[in-house]
């Protein structure tokens, strides 16, 4: 690997990811209202369109992952740098509904070759079954995309205006993140073919491939509704704004402590010992929110976001672990799609269930979802060693 240490690879790829999150997911949370009052259009329009482009990225992550399999991760993540750098200088050059919509489904291509899902294939094909340690350092990585990027959009935006906040973006692409991976990733052949008989087994069975996609579409619809609507759920059981704005603050520090605990001691157990726990943790924080209400906001924000970053792992590590590196790109890809699309409709959906029904009623769909999936991981059994 021309002499590339681990952790230079692992800290290129966390820098990079970084990057990519920050100047596509977690762009819409800033620049939403300038885009759309500069363009005439509503913020429904707007978040339609960047729906859309979930969507998309959902569709087409499974191609994304077989072209990692035949070609390596290196040359894929490279050419979306280029990617989302031509979507982000076409948004910048937007004027119309028309220019919004090109734009966001070039930055949905990349989003779909180019992000986690990309990165754990890359490392997958580079270190096999040991790269758990290395799907776990990008993670805490790339774990502050929204800690660096909504500030650095914010500022970019009212220093430069929001269309100079794209451009500069896009610049980041092509300065920063495309000589990142061109230079400090490996170069490596995809996975070796599974052996003869390696694909038997329960684990391997493409039943366990569809519990895996259940598990995790159900948790990151979860998980992005939260995001979405955290704070005002807390306030509607009583918590007051200040306080259910600093219990929402605290999931960011819960996810990266989490994240720590599995680099650490976790990983003396299986993924799937991890796995489990991440979704274990959103029904138990659920219950106590429910029955102790407002003065809860804080614990129910740690419990949350510590399985939420977990399950950011498993998501990599899991696949992994059950089977194998050979073919994991395509697998990663087709099991990651489901949650993608999903994660277009939850803010959407959740919303509707909390006003419509209230909070409580919130809470139990989003209890009731993990709970399915805690269930679901317990029907799983780690390979046989």
């Amino acid at each position: 690997m021309a002499g590339r240490s681990r952790a230079t690879v692992v800290t290129a790829l966390g820098i990079t990811q970084t990057l990519s999150w920050a100047s596509s997911y977690y762009l819409p949370a800033v620049l939403a209202d300038p885009i759309s009052e500069s363009l005439g259009l509503s913020r429904d329009w707007f978040f339609g369109v960047f729906s859309a482009a979930l969507l998309l990225s959902g569709l087409m992550g499974p191609i994304a992952g077989h072209a990692i399999d035949r070609r390596g991760g290196r040359s894929i993540l490279a050419a979306t740098n280029v990617v989302f750098a031509a979507g982000l200088a076409l948004l910048a050059a937007a004027s119309d509904l028309a220019g919004l919509v090109l734009a966001w489904a070039v930055i949905g291509a990349a989003m779909g070759f180019g992000l986690y899902e990309a990165a754990f294939a890359t490392v997958a094909g580079l270190y096999g079954r040991s790269a758990r340690n290395a799907i776990t350092g990008i993670t805490l990585i790339a774990g502050f995309a929204s800690t660096v990027g909504w500030p650095a959009t914010a500022f970019l935006a009212e220093v430069y205006g929001w269309r100079g906040a794209c451009l500069a973006w896009a610049g980041l692409h092509l300065l920063l993140a495309l000589p990142a991976n061109l230079l400090l990733v490996p170069p490596t052949p995809p996975p070796a073919p599974a052996a003869a008989g390696q694909a038997a087994g329960p684990a391997a069975a493409p039943w366990a491939m569809y519990v895996l996609a259940g598990v995790f579409a159900a948790c990151w619809f979860v998980s992005t509704a939260m995001a979405a609507h955290l704070p005002r759920l807390l306030q509607a059981l009583g918590t007051t704004p200040t306080l259910a704005i600093a219990a929402a603050a605290l999931i960011g520090p819960a996810q990266v402590a989490a994240r720590l605990m599995e680099y650490g001691f976790l990983q003396r157990f299986p993924p799937l010992a991890s796995a489990r726990l991440a979704a274990g943790l959103h029904p138990i924080a659920a219950g106590i929110l429910m029955l102790v209400g407002g003065p809860a906001a804080a614990v129910f924000a740690v419990l949350h976001g510590a399985g939420n970053g977990l399950l950011t792992i498993a998501r990599g590590t899991l696949p992994l672990a059950l089977f194998g590196p050979a073919g994991y790109g395509l697998r990663t890809g087709l099991i990651a799609a489901p949650a993608r699309i999903l994660q277009g409709g939850s803010p959407l959906l959740f919303g509707l269930v909390l006003d419509r029904a209230g909070p409580v009623w919130a809470l139990v769909l989003s209890g009731t979802l993990t709970s399915l999936a805690f269930v679901a991981l317990l029907l799983l059994r780690p390979p046989k060693p």
